[in-house]
């Protein structure tokens, strides 16, 4: 199926320290491509993969699971291991769910830096997705959940309940294995948030184990933050989350 230029995968930079970034489900690299500039213009070396059914149809993704969406973002992260002495992951929505999937079993990344990441959902019937995609194939969007006027995430119109159903059992996962996180964690969240509730921050900063894990609230910005308001200060705090992290002349005690 034929992928539009602007959901194109991007691989840029050719720094010492790497960034993999990671969209969110229904979602695109789209959302994080400023970001993702960013970085590449502060030095770092960036691999923004597009996950498996993303960036061309619901029908295609509702074929996918978490499990192709995770081996994605492992292959891009061993890619960038390979090159680099060093390797920050930053995410969005349920992109942070699979960069915790990742440092859950990989303890040599460096820093995760979150944007409203999920875990949970506040709608009580995902749990029961797996039994409703046998009678409804979709529901409403939850792209362009942002407040900036007229910035949209070109995400999809609609949402796959089968695509709802894996990424339950990948968080159900991520939050069991939460305490396998050593990585110093960054994570923003938007105080006001249509899509994920506060409620999966808290999970994510009581269930990680990393000496540091801080968060920064983001007053001006909904869901999709990359694209928003408080976009700047999520690039900024970013670049220097990376440095401090990855700097090879501090202690982990001083990275942190």
């Amino acid at each position: 199926m034929s992928v539009l230029t602007a959901h194109q995968p991007l691989t840029m930079g050719t720094g010492e320290v790497g960034v993999l970034l990671c969209h969110g489900f229904t979602g695109s690299p789209y959302a994080l491509k400023p970001w993702a500039h960013d970085l590449v213009d502060a030095g770092y070396r960036v691999r923004l993969p597009r996950l498996p059914g993303h960036g061309t149809s619901w029908r295609e993704l509702a074929h996918t699971s978490w499990i192709d969406w995770y081996e994605c973002v492992e292959r891009e992260y061993d890619a960038l291991a390979a090159e680099c002495r060093s390797v920050v992951i930053g995410a969005l929505s349920m992109g942070g769910a699979l960069a915790l999937r990742l440092a859950e079993t990989k303890p040599d990344v460096a820093g995760l830096a979150l944007v409203n990441p999920a875990v949970t959902s506040a709608n009580r019937l995902v749990p029961f997705a797996k039994y409703i995609r046998r009678f409804v194939q979709t529901v409403s969007s939850i792209e362009s959940d942002i407040a900036k006027p007229g910035v949209s995430e070109n995400g999809y119109d609609r949402t796959p309940v089968a695509g709802v159903a894996t990424m339950h059992e990948l968080w159900r996962l991520v939050r069991r294995d939460l305490g396998n996180v050593t990585a110093p964690v960054l994570l923003f969240r938007s105080e006001v948030d249509h899509v994920v509730p506060a409620r999966s921050s808290r999970i994510v900063l009581g269930g990680v184990s990393s000496a540091i894990a801080v968060e920064r609230r983001l007053p001006n910005s909904y869901h999709v933050a990359t694209l928003d308001w408080d976009a700047p200060t999520i690039f900024a705090e970013t670049r220097d989350f990376v440095r401090v992290v990855t700097d090879p002349d501090q202690t982990p005690q001083q990275r942190a």
